[in-house]
């Protein structure tokens, strides 16, 4: 077993610091001078990881993750499931009927259908390793896989799996920290949670998909996806952390692999922070696409579609102003498609790196980028294309901007062009708008350009000029709308 250290390795120190001002964590506060030494360093996995993620991470605990190389796969004892019952070659397997119970440490193979219910009863020190080897379990009143004790829990994917409940219980359940692992798949069915752990979940490789009436997966001190392929189609939120006793505790970590989420309600939910370092993390439905107090993305891609706010820092109060939110892009290629607010922090919110592209909202009572506190640019590129009411350009930064009022509609062929005809930008448009900002280290100080919709003048605009609320000196809130929520 071992405490999953941020991003994989402790970071070494490198050239580049980031001054991020006075922003606060939701795990803890993190002073200007400790962004400034925030370094990165690079391991294969989290190479395109920024220095703000790394302070984020480094204010939360260490997740537990049981890798391959501490249980031994060659001694595992075998339990055929067999209908309504099953049977084992060897000890540490009490079997009752249609229930297994796991009771030692070891590492056991699953494989067979078997309508009933696997228990993990083990001592607290006990660190056990269920391998499903073409497992099908089901079961009408409790959870098909329910760890009641141990202390570390794998379970590994060899072939074809799959566990359903129609119980009112999460269908994996786990009350210790719980490893996914393999180069298996497992197929998860739900009238509940997908998969649950009141500790730490994570998912290092493998193939998952799951289907539940509530939540998909969730850890309720960290949620930690390192690789392989989650999918999740849920009427709840898709993927959750929802510690809030500890504040070093509940947060959603995305370094690697794929995730692709389906949501009745928001796609990646979290009471603290969200932080994605790599992989491709894709919410193709949802209420809000992901919400948390902090939310970083400093690499990898991020697509989210979501029926009210995109992305929403938020702490969860109403008050007007600034609320301690944060939300940062330092890395990556990020795309939100929002029916409400895209790009929304009812705090602060930061551009240092990467692709932000926003699509927002044709309604003029949310903007395609709402931050009630000061919104810097500092690098990459930012677009968000919506409408003009509540729309919000950056307050501050190293980094030029334009903001037009330019009309166009869906499929619409749009450009940017400086005052000697040359473009700077150009993009299809999504959905109807009537305002267009930009970001870029292209732009020229000063400089006059013009946005060109199928060919024809539709705005002009001077970088460094806020046509409404935002712009230096302002930003959202009370000058650019109302707070959100």
């Amino acid at each position: 077993m071992r405490k999953h250290t941020r991003l994989q390795n402790r970071w070494l120190l490198a050239a580049t610091p980031l001054t991020l001002g006075a922003l606060v964590l939701s795990g803890c506060a993190v002073t200007a001078a400790q962004a400034e030494s925030a370094t990165t360093s690079g391991s294969a996995a989290t190479a395109d990881a920024g220095a703000y993620a790394e302070q984020v991470l480094a204010a939360n605990a260490d997740a537990t993750t049981l890798n391959d190389d501490e249980w031994d796969a060659s001694a595992a004892v075998t339990i055929t499931l067999d209908g309504t019952t099953a049977s084992a070659d060897g000890d540490g397997v009490i079997i009752d009927g249609s229930t297994v119970t796991i009771t030692a440490t070891g590492t056991y193979l699953l494989t067979g259908a078997l309508k009933g219910q696997v228990i993990v009863a083990a001592p607290d020190d006990a660190i056990v390793a269920l391998v499903l080897d073409g497992a099908t379990i089901s079961s009408t009143s409790a959870p098909a896989i329910d760890v009641v004790a141990a202390d570390d829990v794998v379970v590994s994917l060899t072939g074809a799996n799959s566990l359903s409940s129609t119980a009112d219980v999460a269908t994996m359940r786990a009350d210790t920290d719980l490893t996914i692992s393999g180069d298996g798949s497992l197929t998860v069915e739900s009238a509940a949670d997908g998969i649950s752990a009141s500790d730490d979940l994570v998912v290092l490789s493998g193939t998952i998909d799951v289907t539940a009436a509530d939540d998909g997966l969730r850890g309720k001190d960290a949620l930690v996806v390192e690789g392989g392929s989650v999918t999740v189609d849920v009427g709840g939120e898709g993927l959750k952390s929802d510690q809030t006793d500890d504040p070093a505790s509940g947060y959603v970590w995305i370094s690697g692999g794929t995730v692709t989420v389906a949501a009745g309600d928001d796609g990646i939910k979290d009471e603290t922070d969200v932080v994605v370092t790599g992989g491709d993390v894709t919410v193709t439905d949802s209420y809000e696409g992901i919400e948390a107090v902090t939310v970083v993305v400093s690499g990898g891609t991020v697509d989210v579609t979501a029926s009210d706010d995109g992305i929403n820092a938020s702490a969860g109060t109403e008050a007007r102003g600034d609320d301690g939110s944060v939300l940062v892009v330092e890395g990556g290629d990020v795309t939100i498609d929002a029916q409400g607010d895209g790009f929304d922090s009812n705090g602060s919110a930061s551009v240092t790196g990467g692709t932000l592209t926003v699509w927002g909202p044709t309604n003029d009572g949310n903007g395609a980028l709402d931050v009630n506190g000061a919104f810097t640019v500092d690098g990459g590129t930012v677009l968000a294309v919506g409408s003009a009411g509540m729309a919000v350009s950056p307050s501050g930064g190293t980094q030029g901007f334009l903001e037009a009022s330019a009309s166009g509609s869906a499929g619409d062929e749009v450009s940017i062009v400086d005052a000697s005809g040359t473009e700077v930008a150009s993009f299809t448009a999504v959905k109807e708008f009537a305002s267009v900002v930009y970001s870029s280290s292209d732009l020229t100080d000063g400089a006059e350009y013009s946005v060109l919709v199928n060919g024809t003048s539709a705005g002009t605009a001077t970088e460094g000029v806020a046509v409404t609320g935002g712009g230096f000196g302002g930003g959202g809130g009370p000058q650019g709308g109302p707070p959100q929520h």
